[in-house]
């Protein structure tokens, strides 16, 4: 009798590479997640700034350059 197991040396290398490769996707996939609410956020509350009158000029201008 052999002792191999159900899945040789060569596929489990493949499967654990696979793994791997994936969850680094994953995790790049939740930080540009990430960074678009932080994003996002930032943009609502310089928007709500403005809307309560607490700018100088700056933040329309900063507003404006991060819709573009």
């Amino acid at each position: 009798m052999g002792t191999r197991g159900v899945i040789g040396d060569r596929w489990s290398m493949r499967i654990l590479w696979a793994c791997a490769f994936g969850s680094a996707v994953s995790l790049y996939m939740v930080a540009v997640e990430r960074q678009k609410q932080n994003r996002e956020r930032m943009l609502a509350e310089e928007l709500r700034a403005m809307e309560l009158g607490e700018n100088n000029g700056e933040m329309a201008e900063l507003c404006y350059t991060m819709i573009i």
